[in-house]
């Protein structure tokens, strides 16, 4: 059975995050109930930017604090670049590749980077499915001179970690497509695309082929993608909600 991971959407505007950062420090993991998340999603639903989109759900609320939660600093790991322990720090970097090198180099000074601007997700080589990043926990470089990082996904523990090519494996967090943005998804584009079976739920690369364009009504959109999937080449026609498209370059 393959991983689980459900990618909230809508995703949290600047303001929410805004919100969600001050109640930061006074939040732990044991206060994350399902009454004080669903009072804070309670309070951007209401809002007037909410106006027409979908409401905030309380499990998104949840994900949010417990993705920061885990991103601090708090655990360690034997670093195979160093003889001596290495704190666990979050990597959030466009030019992933780029701070491979300063990574080491600050580790060996005992000094943390502070890469937390950008969210990345990686394809796990057991069945080339992309997962939301919650670490980047150390790097090495290879035989063949590339940088791989062991990651660890979100929602799962230390047991499902791996190392992963950071220029085949690693990527910038894909996008949730709003109802509104229906008209810039077009044939050949490359999404990521939310498959649905019996034994699983997962994320996979695929192409758009054909796009059949229907009127969007108060449910939202209602057009039909046919896509073909990347790593099997199955087709299967889906609707915008199980699409994400990738973040413009």
């Amino acid at each position: 059975m393959g991983r689980l991971r459900p990618r909230e959407s809508p995703s949290f505007n600047k303001s929410e995050i805004q919100y969600m950062q001050k109640l930061l420090k006074d939040v732990r993991k044991e206060s994350l109930n399902q009454e004080f998340c669903e009072k804070v999603a309670r309070k951007f639903s209401r809002e007037a930017g909410r106006a027409g989109k979908p409401a905030i759900q309380w499990e998104q609320v949840q994900d949010w604090f417990q993705n920061k939660c885990q991103a601090s600093p708090d655990k360690v790991i034997n670093n195979p670049l160093t003889t001596s322990k290495q704190e666990v720090t979050p990597l959030s970097d466009k030019s992933l590749s780029s701070k491979l090198e300063d990574f080491s180099d600050n580790s060996k000074g005992g000094k943390l980077l502070d890469m937390s601007d950008v969210q990345f997700e990686a394809k796990s080589a057991k069945d080339e499915a992309w997962y939301d990043v919650s670490l980047f926990l150390t790097h090495r470089i290879v035989g063949s001179g590339e940088p791989e990082v062991r990651v660890r996904f979100a929602g799962f523990g230390a047991e499902e970690d791996e190392w992963v090519s950071v220029k085949k494996a690693v990527r910038e967090r894909s996008i949730p497509i709003e109802p509104s943005e229906c008209e810039t998804v077009e044939v050949g584009d490359l999404v990521l695309c939310f498959q649905e079976s019996e034994d699983q739920a997962i994320y996979f690369d695929a192409h758009i082929l054909e796009i059949h364009r229907r009127l969007h009504d108060i449910r939202g959109c209602r057009c039909d993608f046919l896509v073909r999937y990347d790593h099997d080449n199955s087709e299967e026609n889906v609707r915008l909600r199980r699409l994400c498209r990738r973040p413009q370059c």
